[in-house]
C-alpha cells in the first residue's frame, strides 16, 4: 500500500478542513506547516476492534474446560459467598471510622495568634 502525504499551511488547513479529512479518508496523510515547518500530521486512526483478541498465540497451551462456563452448584455457591455466621465479614472492621464532625478527637482548628 502506497501512502501519499500531502503538505498544507495553516491558513489553508483551516480553509479548507473539508477536503483534508476526506483526503484523510482517502488513506493520505496531511502534514501541517507553520511558515513552511511541519508542526503536526494529520491521519485516521485505527478502527476500534469489534471482535475480541483471540489469546491463543500467547498461551497455545491452555485448554478450557467447558464444565468452567456452567453454573455453580448451592454448595459451591455458598462457599464462594459465604454464609451469616461467617466471624469474619467485609463489614466488620478493625479500626474505628474516623470522626469528623462536632465532638469529634480529628486535627483541632487552628488558634488565632495574638
Amino acid at each position: 500500500m502506497i501512502m501519499t502525504m500531502k503538505m498544507v499551511n495553516i491558513h489553508e488547513a483551516k480553509a479548507k478542513l473539508s477536503e483534508c479529512l476526506d483526503a484523510v479518508a482517502a488513506g493520505e496523510t496531511v502534514i501541517i506547516c507553520n511558515r513552511n515547518q511541519p508542526v503536526a500530521e494529520l491521519r485516521a486512526i485505527e478502527p476500534k476492534r469489534q471482535t475480541p483478541r483471540d489469546l491463543s498465540p500467547m498461551f497455545p497451551d491452555w485448554k478450557i474446560d467447558p464444565a468452567f462456563f456452567d453454573p455453580l452448584s448451592p454448595e459451591e455457591l455458598a462457599a464462594w459467598e459465604g454464609s451469616d455466621d461467617d466471624w469474619l465479614r467485609a463489614d466488620r472492621v478493625a479500626e474505628r471510622s474516623p470522626g469528623y464532625g462536632k465532638g469529634s478527637k480529628g486535627r483541632q482548628p487552628r488558634r488565632k495568634k495574638r
